[in-house]
């Protein structure tokens, strides 16, 4: 494996825990680079919620597997510094291959180009590469502006839909408690597999 895509989230917490979903794509851009990995953003929502990052280079399973699972940081909240809690959890996985995610065929998906919106990527209100997704069967929608072209924008459509098949699918089956892209997965806390620290968020070693 050369390549990874990861997802990190804040599940249902506060806007700290999404504050630190940007921090920790940050944190990942620089340890990545001293590995002699590539890391880019291929989306992240509006609300800092849910952020897709691709790595790629030699030892990626290293790099994936040391980071996934439940993230903490632990700090003074940078909104509310009266706050009691110092503890705050985001969730990181990889993202599956949307082949391998039972009943999707890239075949339902229903693609429009759009013209970008909203505080998004730097081609926001520029170009018309945005795309607009449609999943037929189970009716799911998605918009993926992030990229420079609609073929780049297109491919993470296409994965966003097959995340929030494979969370919706998981919800129906009991399996977890998983909620939509937008609403997130509900991140597990303790047994962090990363700890970081502090304003400049540092890893705790």
């Amino acid at each position: 494996m050369n390549s990874a895509i990861l997802h990190i989230s804040s599940g249902q917490g506060p806007k700290e825990c999404r504050w630190c979903v940007e921090r920790l794509g940050e944190a990942f851009g620089k340890e990545a680079a001293a590995m002699g990995l590539a890391c880019s953003v291929l989306e992240v929502t509006d609300d800092c919620a849910s952020m897709l990052l691709k790595v790629e280079g030699p030892d990626v399973e290293t790099f994936v597997s040391e980071r996934t699972g439940t993230v903490r940081w632990i700090g003074t909240s940078p909104f509310r510094p009266n706050h009691k809690r110092k503890n705050w959890f985001v969730g990181v996985r990889q993202a599956p291959d949307p082949s391998d995610i039972a009943g999707f065929d890239e075949r339902d998906i229903t693609y429009q180009a759009i013209r970008a919106s909203g505080p998004g990527g730097q081609h926001v209100n520029k170009t018309d590469s945005a795309i607009r997704a449609v999943h037929g069967p189970s009716g799911l929608t998605c918009v993926s502006q992030e990229q420079r072209s609609q073929f780049a924008n297109k491919k993470t459509a296409r994965l966003k839909i097959a995340l929030m098949l494979e969370e919706q699918q998981e919800a129906e089956a009991g399996k977890a408690n998983a909620q939509l892209w937008e609403q997130n997965l509900q991140v597990e806390r303790g047994n962090a597999v990363r700890v970081y620290q502090g304003p400049k968020f540092k890893l705790k070693r």
